[in-house]
């Protein structure tokens, strides 16, 4: 799944290009820390992992503009640290990236953890909360959500 389309890119760690790289960790740190002010380890050692999938959708440039992560955590696939710039906000990009992680890792099981003001938003894509409310070690609201594969 290296590129289905011209919008939606997916690749592991060892095959990203360092610009690339680079750009993903930037917008992730804008959106994150400057926006959100979250103050956190966000290269905690996770996107090396060979397991690991970064997808993003990118600008006529080739500019990441909105990013996720997917990891395997052996029983699950665990979506994280969604981001999408602020001008590139509205456009359906986040949504592409999640309707990409269902392509690929719909038939087995997927969870997150939502900020609690997009849990509709998640909802819509067969998200179910799997727990209660907590705040995360910046004090942002939080909810464990789960959908299950589906079988073919």
């Amino acid at each position: 799944m290296d590129q289905p389309d011209d919008d939606l890119r997916a690749q592991r760690f060892a095959d990203l290009e360092p610009l690339v790289a680079y750009r993903l960790w930037a917008l992730r740190s804008r959106v994150f820390v400057l926006e959100q002010e979250a103050v956190y380890l966000d290269l905690d050692g996770r996107d090396t992992e060979p397991g690991t999938w970064h997808l993003w959708c990118a600008d006529d440039a080739g500019a990441p503009v909105a990013t996720l992560r997917v990891l395997d955590d052996v029983a699950v696939w665990r979506v994280g640290r969604v981001a999408t710039d602020a001008a590139h906000r509205g456009r359906g990009l986040a949504g592409r990236l999640m309707r990409g992680v269902l392509e690929r890792w719909g038939s087995e099981p997927v969870v997150l953890d939502a900020q609690v003001y997009l849990r509709d938003w998640y909802a819509g894509f067969g998200f179910v909360e799997s727990g209660p409310v907590f705040e995360d070690e910046d004090g942002i609201p939080h909810v464990p959500m789960r959908r299950e594969g589906t079988t073919g």
